[in-house]
């Protein structure tokens, strides 16, 4: 449309004339025979006058007359043929001089289209000039359309090339016809190299039986319909292939062929295999994570059920992981669990399956088992692997780990069900001792729902207030003079009765519920203590565990010290005992506490010592007032030599180290005796009295007489 508007204006404009002669009466007679023309009339007295018009103006045609002084008719010519502006403008000469044959055919060499000699009718000089003037309009229109088509061609031509899509033009009979360079280089050839090729010998995917006229590229093309192939996939030059989609479509009929787009899906496709990588595998790792695993055990487990195989799921969880975790950082830490993950691959067959699905717990999955013992021989290997000294960073240290084992069918049919049975067995070989491995076992279940149970019961007991304190009285074996009391946690439930206390304490610690109870034992506790204190004096000394997971909150010194301020008690009353082995989970956090807790000014006892794996060389910068020996020696010592020599160490050490020294679960009059000839400073024990109500500590004598002790109210000391 747009060029037919510039023809319409082309047409409606007049063009321009130009006559060119030296005497004015020939210019005056020529503008009186052709003014009325339809065309514009434009005159110049001199060659130099006409050049000028003619770069001016878009001269159609020239009358040139051919004598003028200076620059003749003939120099006028020549100088417009040479610029490109007017080579193409008509020129007729007319002259009343130059008459003779070389001067007509001279004035033709120049370029001129007709020579007019005067006189001349001036009805055949119009009609001339008419038909010219026409002729040369149809060119200058035709010169137009050639420029526009070709900035047509060039900008078709221009984004053919620059395309990043692939553009084929493909004959009826399957022959490429053009290809433009994007083609060529996803197909890593050249654009002749594919010019005058057969589509198909290109095309992988999908492949069409019987040739090119039963492909549905050109059963498409039949119909005048556009195909279009999602995943299809191109042969290239150099032997590879390339994932593509194609969209064919026919071209008009007149041109029998079709327009072929080939969009390069590789991009795509890796990023595509990128996302679902990422999305099942462990991004510290390297490893499989959660959701990997599940995939790869369902697809084991769907290819099982045909061949009829084997299979084990291990599960793996490091010992002692959150210990250095947390001393030396996690930066540390995610070095180790790479370091590890690195060590477990390299144990297992390379079609085994390995992951990571949080924390420090790894699954393995072995598969074509033989028989289940192979599973065992596998998971002692990587505990054997694991449980060494490790060096990393110039930093030594000791790792653990406890393997879990559910094999296929007996301890599970199902992705859900072997991961849990293999995760129980875990649990087992943790409350085992640790470093070890079990096998998954019915009783398994049955322990795993009454430990949901008892949990929900320690909720609904903290919720109603069902725990209480009992206290134990701690005595001065020289003197029998009473020290204090340890206040000792119970659960009395409303069905079973009394719970006892290493059934939900560890519970209490595990699920970490023991810190919804801690303030409460606080409080209860130094209220207790301000009766105490009126009926045994200002030193008698309150006794409260403080669990691991309690020790390590750093809220446990601001709760202490709300509870002396709030109860007006005195800090050295009060005494913290706190087990060997949450001492040593973190030395550096252990010092810390330690150092706040001393200037807080209340005494802290080490629980149950001689069980734990604590070093002497730590323990004499611990700031510790109290080291209570465990009942399992006491109970031992007088039958077996190695536990008394334990005994009379730990109590040689406390003198040493200036502390005061407590036997716990001094039952006979013999072990007081045998402690006392040690210079064992106090007892507490069944042979003073278990862990009773508060009215009844408050009816113990101040004094105990060692010939009429108070008997025991009931069961075994605490």
């Amino acid at each position: 449309m747009a060029q037919a508007q510039s023809k319409t204006s082309a047409v409606a404009a007049k063009q321009i004339l130009l006559v060119v002669d030296d005497r004015a009466e020939n210019l005056e007679a020529m503008q009186a025979l052709l003014e009325d023309g339809d065309w514009q009339l434009r005159c110049a007295n001199s060659g130099e006058e006409a050049l000028r018009c003619l770069l001016e103006e878009d001269v159609g045609l020239v009358l040139l007359d051919v004598q003028m002084p200076g620059m003749d008719g003939f120099e006028v010519a020549r100088l417009m043929r040479g610029n490109p502006r007017t080579r193409l403008t008509p020129i007729i000469f007319v002259s009343a001089i130059a008459q003779t044959h070389d001067a007509v055919l001279r004035g033709y060499s120049t370029g001129a289209v007709d020579f007019v000699l005067k006189p001349f009718d001036s009805s055949v000089l119009r009609h001339k000039i008419q038909s010219l003037l026409e002729h040369e309009r149809d060119r200058s229109e035709l010169q137009y359309l050639a420029h526009q088509l070709d900035r047509a061609r060039a900008f078709n031509a221009s984004v053919l090339a620059n395309a990043a899509e692939g553009i084929l033009v493909v004959a009826e009979d399957g022959v490429i016809q053009f290809a433009n360079p994007a083609m060529a280089r996803m197909l890593e050839g050249e654009v002749a190299d594919l010019e005058g090729s057969q589509l198909l010998s290109f095309l992988k995917e999908p492949v069409f039986e019987g040739g090119w006229q039963q492909s549905e590229f050109y059963q498409h093309f039949k119909r005048a319909e556009t195909y279009r192939i999602h995943e299809a996939a191109l042969r290239t030059f150099k032997g590879g292939c390339l994932p593509v989609a194609l969209s064919s479509s026919p071209l008009p009929r007149q041109q029998q062929a079709m327009v072929v787009i080939a969009l390069d899906m590789s991009v795509v496709r890796n990023l595509h295999a990128q996302l679902e990588s990422q999305a099942v595998t462990d991004s510290l790792t390297g490893l499989l994570n959660r959701r990997g695993f599940h995939q790869a055990l369902e697809s084991a487990l769907a290819r099982i059920e045909r061949n009829g195989q084997r299979l084990a799921v291990l599960y793996l969880d490091l010992d002692g992981f959150k210990r250095i975790n947390d001393s030396l950082g996690h930066d540390f830490g995610d070095q180790l669990l790479r370091r590890v993950g690195e060590q477990l691959k390299a144990c297992l067959r390379p079609y085994d399956s390995l992951a990571r699905i949080g924390g420090d717990e790894f699954t393995a999955l072995l598969d074509n088992l033989g028989h289940p013992e192979d599973a065992a021989k596998i998971a002692e290997k990587l505990i054997e692997l694991i449980s060494i000294r490790h060096n990393l960073d110039g930093v030594d240290f000791t790792l653990g780990a406890s393997v879990g084992i559910a094999c296929f069918p007996e301890c599970g049919q199902s992705v859900e069900g072997l991961l849990r049975a293999a995760d129980m067995a875990m649990y087992e070989a943790k409350r085992a001792g640790r470093q070890q491995y079990r096998f998954f076992s019915p009783e398994m279940n049955g322990r795993a729902r009454s430990r949901l149970m008892l949990e929900e019961s320690l909720r609904h007991a903290i919720e109603n207030d069902d725990f209480v304190l009992v206290y134990q009285p701690q005595v001065y074996l020289g003197s029998g003079r009473l020290r204090g009391f340890e206040a000792l946690l119970r659960w009395q439930h409303k069905v079973a009765g009394m719970v006892a206390p290493n059934v939900f304490i560890p519970l209490l610690e595990e699920t970490r519920l023991i810190n919804r109870l801690g303030e409460w034992i606080f409080r209860e506790g130094a209220g207790q203590l301000l009766d105490f204190r009126a009926q045994f004096g200002p030193d008698v000394v309150l006794s409260l565990n403080v669990s691991p997971v309690q020790f390590g909150m750093p809220q446990l010194v601001p709760d202490l010290q709300r509870v002396l301020e709030h109860f007006g008690l005195k800090p050295s009353q009060l005494e913290v005992e706190v087990t060997e082995s949450a001492l040593m989970q973190d030395l550096q956090l252990t010092q810390s506490q330690l150092r706040h807790l001393r200037e807080l000014g209340v005494k802290v006892a080490i629980d149950d010592f001689g069980t734990g794996y604590s070093s002497l060389a730590y323990l004499r910068h611990f700031e510790l007032d109290t080291l209570k020996i465990d009942r399992l020696f006491i109970a031992n010592m007088l039958d077996s030599p190695r536990d008394a020599a334990v005994v009379s160490t730990i109590i040689d050490l406390g003198h040493h180290l200036g502390l005061e020294v407590i036997a716990e679960g001094v039952e006979t009059q013999a072990q007081r005796e045998w402690l006392t000839q040690h210079q064992c400073s106090v007892m507490q024990g069944f042979l003073v009295a278990p862990g009773i109500a508060a009215q009844e500590a408050l009816q113990v004598p101040t004094v105990l007489d060692w010939n009429g002790l108070p008997l025991p109210r009931s069961g075994k000391s605490t």
